[in-house]
């Protein structure tokens, strides 16, 4: 039997930098562990739900066999950015006391390139096909999130995916259901001729018990905080299992939808 997902839990112990290039200003932070993590702030201008896609979709990833950055729950004391001079991290850091979400660091890892780097069918569809199920609009030859980290091609970044959680109350409804015509932007589009099978392997794969198990990582504090619902907890998990279940259940139409936009590139 498979055992349940978890993640780890590390306190900051160091804010090292700030990593500008990131609309929510992620930071460079050492741990508790002698370890560096890209620190995602509850706190941020994207606010919680950027956290719950990112862990949601970084473990989908992960039980698809793709190569993610170890995602740990950072706990960040209140007195933390008490000596910090930037005015601006500084209100960063208290308005994120508490726990937020960390991916290990890959020390010496350069952006994707799709002009030098060659990705291989197989791959290419699988990561196409997760992003088409999960709505990750952020995944563009201008804005890869995508790693090249000892010769090998590592996921990153999945705050903007599941965007439809930010839509109102009745965002999981199944006849709800949405296209994806964003999948023609997708940077590795052109390379995902596998997509029909890959479907397969993937359903096989991420069951909606793994679904289920996955939201079940959603921290109860952060869906306490989201000022956005009066839902109970269990609601607004129930909410993510719903809406994933029901794209997996239809994944023949976006794989469909992904075909079709490539055959218009190629």
């Amino acid at each position: 039997m498979e055992s349940q997902p978890e993640l780890r839990t590390v306190e900051v112990t160091r804010y090292v930098t700030p990593l500008r290039e990131g609309g929510s200003l992620p930071a460079l932070v050492e741990a508790d562990d002698g370890f560096l993590y890209v620190l995602k702030f509850r706190g941020a201008g994207q606010g919680l739900k950027a956290l719950i896609a990112e862990l949601i979709v970084g473990e989908l990833a992960r039980t698809l066999g793709l190569r993610v950055p170890e995602l740990v729950f950072c706990q960040l004391d209140e007195a933390f950015g008490r000596t910090e001079p930037d005015e601006e991290i500084q209100d960063l850091l208290r308005f994120s006391t508490g726990q937020n979400l960390g991916l290990h660091y890959l020390s010496g890892a350069v952006t994707f390139d799709p002009l030098v780097n060659q990705v291989a069918p197989l791959l290419a569809s699988q990561i196409v096909w997760l992003d088409a199920l999960t709505l990750n609009v952020d995944r563009t030859a201008r804005n890869t999130n995508m790693l090249m980290w000892h010769q090998e091609l590592w996921l990153i970044d999945h705050g903007a995916a599941l965007y439809v959680h930010h839509t109102g109350p009745d965002w999981a409804q199944p006849d709800r259901q949405r296209t994806f015509a964003q999948v023609k932007d997708h940077v590795l589009l052109p390379q995902a001729s596998e997509l029909t099978a890959v479907d397969a392997e993937c359903r096989a794969r991420l069951t909606p018990e793994h679904i289920r198990q996955i939201v079940e990582l959603v921290p109860e504090e952060w869906l306490l905080a989201d000022a956005s619902t009066t839902a109970p907890p269990a609601e607004q998990r129930e909410n993510y299992v719903r809406f994933l279940t029901a794209r997996l259940a239809a994944s023949e139409t976006f794989v469909q939808e992904a075909n079709h936009a490539r055959q218009a590139l190629i």
